[in-house]
């Protein structure tokens, strides 16, 4: 016998209208539980996303696992009422079973939604899958077959190549921030930096960062006041401080947080990554490449365009790929450009090909440099076969804003093998090269590459033949190692090279030896106002030379009227004699 004060007038524990309280409350506790988690998280909402389908599948979890211990509370109390009916056993039994699968709809239907959306996730990704769909990935890239001696510009002197890699610039602008008294305690230097170029000038920025939660509730009604410059060729760092702080930053938290400002904003667009970049009047901003699958659901992952960022105001503004402005210089990241050329590469043939024969497959290096042409920043690295062995077939530049690729076909040396010949040069000073720039000198392609000390500081410069990389040359100063590569260039039969050098009679007016970057360098000046120099270091013989001696020299004419002396000899002051010394660097 039941207890009519447990059943109830309306036959069970619980009333209609309290049921519906509960469920109500719970859909609302849900919903403010969701609400909260998309605060911290944002995913995009966009069904080319993965991250958007692993959501909404574990939301549809959490609902089924909290809506079925509630149905199955309800049901636990609704058990006394059904038992006690006066109904025959089989009667009772439907009545159980159709009991709970009444409180079970809700259970129900979003597991069917949830599998639904699983077998969505599974056709989309075999549709995008490169097994059926190999021709399509290696058409998002198809690169432009250049020559390299045409193509690319000759390089008569490396002061205007960015040489310095990001763990330098991560150096030099941590120590530039420490000098800063009122600055270092508040702030650190973003470890993301950020290759552009800035009037024809190559640079390497990244802004700071906040340097903790309670740094930043000190400082936010200020904002961040500026961000770090490092000239790559000069290898020197500067701190720009801006008229207004930027308010937005990845540092930052709760709605100054960048990455939840633009994703707000735009909440169904699928942003890659977020890149510091600075105007031609030194303006910041961000620049925030939107990405989406080119192939069935989630394959073939292409920039479509970019979120253009004042850190400063948090104003926002997308453009298409086609209509970003040309002072932008990220907007392709490297690892996006070698992954579709890598498609190019391994699918040109079908999939089966890539797998099976693999005529004609190859692959990019697994690094890769920059290099400025035309005003854009160009991601270069090498392309060797797929079989991974130590040698190039050829190389592809990639702009980093359009996506342009262009190939040149140009075998030796792959980038470490190359980055190895030069550290045997100074292998007894233990140090380490950088990756390698790739450039045109007098026709022949050339790698060309920073030696740092275990510190990370640049020692010395190395230029390495790329069809014959036992030709290795090594210098202090930029200016010295490339006269030093084009002599050994000239000195070798086997290398056709054009190198235009020039001779003349002199006599010595003046001679100084003065300091720079840490090096002696001998400045010699005619009678005619002409001045000539060379690193002391590779030539001691220059203190032989006085005032008053009458010279031949070859030398290399420079863009800012210092020629730089190759070869010389003189004339011996005996009177009896009046043989020519040559003597060579």
């Amino acid at each position: 016998m039941i207890n009519k004060k447990i059943v109830g007038k309306t036959g069970g524990i619980m009333s209609k209208s309290k049921k519906n309280f509960v469920y109500i409350c719970t859909a609302i506790f849900l919903m403010i539980l969701c609400a909260v988690w998309y605060y911290i998280f944002f995913p995009p909402i966009n069904i080319h996303a993965k991250a958007f389908w692993a959501a909404l599948v574990s939301w549809m979890i959490v609902i089924i696992i909290v809506y079925g211990l509630l149905d199955i509370y309800v049901f636990a109390t609704e058990i006394p009422e059904i038992v006690s009916s006066g109904k025959r056993k089989r009667r009772r039994k439907t009545s159980l079973i159709s009991t709970f699968i009444k409180g079970h709809k809700i259970c129900i239907m979003v597991g069917v939604i949830a599998t639904l959306s699983i077998f969505i996730c599974i056709v989309g990704g075999i549709i995008g899958s490169p097994i059926i769909r190999a021709k399509s990935y290696s058409k998002l890239m198809v690169p432009e077959f250049k020559e390299f001696e045409t193509d690319i510009l000759p390089s008569d002197d490396i002061k205007d190549i960015a040489l310095m890699d990001t763990d330098s610039a991560r150096i030099l602008g941590n120590r530039k921030l420490g000098s800063l008294s009122e600055l270092v305690s508040q702030y650190e230097v973003s470890s993301k930096y950020t290759q552009i170029n800035v009037g024809n000038t190559p640079k390497k920025v990244s802004s700071l960062d906040y340097a903790s939660f309670f740094k930043w509730l000190n400082n936010r009604d200020t904002g961040i006041p500026g961000y770090i410059s490092v000239d790559p060729v000069e290898f020197t760092s500067t701190y720009v401080k801006l008229e207004k702080g930027m308010k937005y930053d990845e540092s930052a938290f709760f709605n100054d947080n960048l990455k939840r400002h633009i994703q707000f904003k735009y909440p169904t667009k699928i942003i890659y990554d977020y890149y510091f970049e600075i105007d031609d009047e030194g303006n910041p901003w961000y620049i925030c490449p939107v990405v989406t699958a080119k192939i069935g659901l989630f394959g073939g992952y292409d920039v479509v365009g970019a979120i253009i960022c004042d850190p400063i105001s948090g104003d926002c503004d997308y453009k298409k790929v086609d209509s970003i402005p040309k002072w932008v210089d990220r907007v392709y990241d490297g690892e996006i450009l070698n992954k579709k050329y890598n498609w190019y590469g391994m699918y040109q043939g079908g999939f089966i090909n890539s797998i099976i024969g693999q005529s004609g497959c190859v692959q990019t290096t697994t690094d890769y440099g920059y290099k400025t042409i035309e005003d854009d920043v160009w991601v270069y690295t090498g392309v060797t076969s797929v079989n991974g062995d130590e040698s190039n077939v050829g190389f592809v530049m990639m702009n980093q804003r359009t996506s342009e690729c262009r190939y040149y076909t140009v075998s030796g040396a792959e980038e470490y093998s190359a980055m190895a010949a030069a550290e045997g040069e100074v292998q007894e000073k233990g140090y380490a090269a950088s990756f390698p720039s790739l450039i045109n000198v007098g026709g022949v392609p050339t790698y060309i590459m920073v030696l740092k000390d275990k510190g990370g500081l640049v020692k010395m410069y190395a230029m390495v033949n790329v069809e014959q990389y036992n030709i290795v040359v090594t210098s202090t100063t930029q200016t010295g190692v490339m006269t030093a590569y084009k002599k050994a260039l000239a000195e070798d039969e086997s290398v056709e090279v054009s190198l235009e050098e020039k001779e003349k009679e002199i006599t010595v007016a003046d001679i100084n030896y003065i300091i720079s970057e840490g090096n002696t360098f001998v400045y010699i000046k005619d009678e005619d106002g002409s001045v000539y120099k060379q690193n002391f270091a590779d030539n001691e013989s220059l203190i032989k030379i006085s005032v008053g001696d009458c010279l031949k020299v070859k030398y290399e004419e420079m863009e800012d009227g210092i020629n730089y002396l190759t070869e010389y000899s003189f004339s011996l002051t005996d009177n009896s004699e009046n043989d020519l010394v040559t003597i060579k660097q």
